[in-house]
C-alpha cells in the first residue's frame, strides 16, 4: 500500500467515524411501506410496484452474458470485466430483491431490496477508480468497496440506523458524476455516464411524489412504479455505453 494510499484510507475512516459520532441516529420511517399503488394484478399484490422490477433482471442478464461474450464490450483491463460484472450480479439481484420486498413491504424485506443497490453503486465507483485513477487501485478496491456498501445495509437491519445506508448512497451518487467529468476518460462516450447519473435523481423524484403522481395519472400508475422505471434506466444506458464506446488511444491502458 502507498502512502497516499494509507492516507486516503485513514481520511475515509476517520470522516465516518466522525460522521457517526457528531450526528444522530436515523431510524427507517415506517411510512415508507405504505405506497399509494396497492392494486393486485394476477393474484400478485402491490402487483405494479412488483412487476417493474423487470426491466433490471433483464438487462443484468443482458449485461452478464455480454460481459462473457468474446468481450464484447472491449474491455482494456482485467479489473474492468470483474467490476462490471459484480455491477450486472447487482443489478439482476435488484430484480429480487426488490420485488421480494413489494409482495409485502416492511423492514425484513427492505433490506433485501437495499443490499443490491448498494453494491450496484460501489460497482460503478470502483470501474470509474480502474477507468480513471488507477488501475490495480481500483481493482484491489472492489471487494472493500461491496463489503462496506454490504455492512451498511445490514447495520442498518441490526441497529436500526439508516445512516449507514444513506452515507454510501449520497457518496456514490455524488463520485459517480464527479469523477466523470473532472477525470480524463478512458473510452469514447464518456457522456453516457452522465446521462445515466442523472436518471437516479429523478427516480428519487419520483419516489418522493409517490402519491402525487399516482393522483395526478388518475390512479393509472404511482411515483414508485415510475422510479423503477426510471432507475432500470441506468444500467441500461450504461450497457449501451458499454456496446458503443471505444477506446481513446491517447490514454495508455
Amino acid at each position: 500500500m502507498t502512502k497516499q494510499t494509507a492516507q486516503a484510507c485513514l481520511v475515509a475512516v476517520t470522516s465516518f467515524y466522525l460522521f457517526m459520532k457528531l450526528t444522530p441516529s436515523i431510524p427507517q420511517p415506517q411510512s415508507y411501506h405504505d405506497f399509494a399503488d396497492k392494486r393486485e394484478f394476477l393474484a400478485i399484490p402491490n402487483a405494479y410496484n412488483v412487476i417493474s422490477n423487470f426491466p433490471f433482471m433483464v438487462i443484468g442478464l443482458i449485461g452478464l452474458i455480454l460481459c462473457h461474450h468474446t468481450n464484447y464490450f472491449n474491455f482494456r483491463l482485467q479489473g474492468e470485466l470483474w467490476g462490471w460484472k459484480c455491477f450486472y450480479v447487482a443489478v439482476t439481484s435488484v430484480a429480487f430483491g426488490s420485488s421480494y420486498y413489494h409482495l409485502g413491504p416492511n423492514d425484513n424485506g427492505l433490506v433485501w431490496d437495499r443490499l443490491p443497490m448498494t453494491v450496484a453503486f460501489t460497482s460503478l465507483v470502483a470501474i470509474l477508480i480502474i477507468e480513471r485513477v488507477d488501475a490495480k487501485k481500483g481493482t484491489v478496491l472492489i471487494i472493500p468497496l461491496i463489503m462496506a456498501a454490504m455492512t451498511s445495509s445490514v447495520y442498518w437491519r441490526l441497529f436500526g440506523d439508516i445512516r449507514p445506508y444513506l452515507l454510501v448512497q449520497t457518496v456514490s451518487c455524488i463520485a459517480i458524476p464527479l469523477m466523470a467529468i473532472l477525470l480524463p476518460p478512458m473510452y469514447t462516450h464518456s457522456m453516457y455516464w452522465l446521462l445515466a447519473a442523472g436518471f437516479y435523481p429523478l427516480a428519487m423524484l419520483q419516489e418522493t411524489a409517490d402519491r402525487l403522481i399516482y393522483a395526478a395519472t388518475f390512479h393509472t400508475v404511482s411515483g414508485h412504479t415510475l422510479k423503477h422505471l426510471s432507475a432500470a434506466m441506468v444500467p441500461l444506458i450504461l450497457t449501451v455505453m458499454l456496446a458503443k464506446r471505444r477506446p481513446l488511444h491517447a490514454k495508455s491502458a
